[in-house]
């Protein structure tokens, strides 16, 4: 499969799974109105509409100040300001990353982000914006210390991607209807220890019926599953993403094998990105929280880990370089 069929691929993926959020959602919404207000939520769907709302609330304050709110919380420094305070051969480093950043951008076609330095020294690097006139580009020291220029480049073209395929403005809305999934369920779990006995009575005069019973039942173990299976869906939109932005950074620098060694040093590092919290890890390059599921591959890592396998990834971009072991 050559970078432009992975591309097509991952792309089909991550929109089933956006789906399949949006109506897991929604469904939410659908079995408050038909079980505690009435049968399809009478004439106005007020669970639903209540769903949406929180939802779209959630998804606008990250969609505006989100990209603000995570900098601040990895401390990110702008480089403009790091280079004007900096020493020599510092100065020297972060000319070399902004040299990078302007080609990548050239190439991507897209306008300069702003770029910002983490005080980390674990190698790692994220993205976060709007949209890409809005966009943000972090590197941690780290990473500048432990990259050459060509896989600094990599490392660069697979961020400048993430912004040019708009997943960062995905990821940001995904990660706040996760927190809006969270809210609801537990607002419905509220309700049903208030208002359990008069559903039932409910039930009984309009006589439910099996099949009212068993969508019930599904809708109840929703409810307690919906924080866990709202994360799994992020999961598997984030392991997608990653795949796609290594296919497209390919594509930027027309060398695979940059990226490759990028991600084996970025790997061999032990520590994990202390500067980088929970909530935002799957915007890193790599899983900052060192988890060892990201290391697995599977049906189980597929459904718990934040990032694939760095040696599947790896493989992927010595095979794009035609440089993949035999079979």
């Amino acid at each position: 499969m050559n970078l432009y069929e992975q591309q097509r691929s991952n792309r089909r993926k991550t929109w089933l799974v956006m789906l399949a959020f949006v109506a897991f959602f929604l469904f939410l919404g659908f079995g408050f109105d038909a079980f505690y207000i009435g049968a399809g939520g009478g004439v106005v769907p007020i669970g639903s509409v209540i769903a949406l709302a929180v939802g779209s609330t959630s998804a606008a304050v990250s969609y505006f100040s989100g990209d603000r709110a995570v900098l601040a919380a990895t401390a990110a420094r702008p480089l403009e300001e790091l280079t004007a305070g900096a020493t020599d051969a510092d100065r020297l480093t972060l000319r070399r990353l902004d040299n990078v950043v302007d080609e990548m951008a050239i190439a991507s076609g897209l306008p300069r982000p702003r770029v910002y330095v983490v005080p980390d020294a674990d190698p790692n690097a994220f993205a976060t914006g709007r949209d890409p006139a809005h966009a943000s580009l972090a590197v941690t020291r780290g990473l500048l210390d432990a990259l050459d220029r060509e896989e600094l480049q990599g490392v660069v073209a697979h961020e400048m991607s993430h912004i040019r395929n708009l997943d960062v403005r995905v990821m940001t809305i995904v990660a706040a209807l996760v927190g809006a999934v969270a809210l609801l369920a537990d607002w419905a779990r509220r309700g049903m220890l208030w208002g359990g006995g008069r559903r039932r009575d409910r039930d009984d005069d309009r006589g439910g019926g099996a099949a009212g019973i068993v969508l019930f039942a599904i809708w109840l173990i929703a409810i307690l599953l919906a924080p866990l299976l709202a994360q799994l869906l992020a999961m598997m939109v984030s392991r997608r993403r990653e795949y796609l932005a290594d296919a497209s950074g390919a594509e930027l620098t027309r060398n695979p094998l940059g990226l490759a060694r990028a991600l084996q040093k970025i790997e061999s590092a032990a520590a994990p990105t202390a500067a980088v919290n929970r909530g935002t890890a799957h915007l890193c390059i790599a899983d900052p929280l060192g988890r060892p599921m990201n290391l697995r591959e599977g049906a189980w890592a597929n459904l718990f880990a934040s990032h694939p396998p760095m040696a599947a990834r790896i493989a992927a971009l010595e095979e794009m370089a035609f440089q993949g072991r035999a079979r």
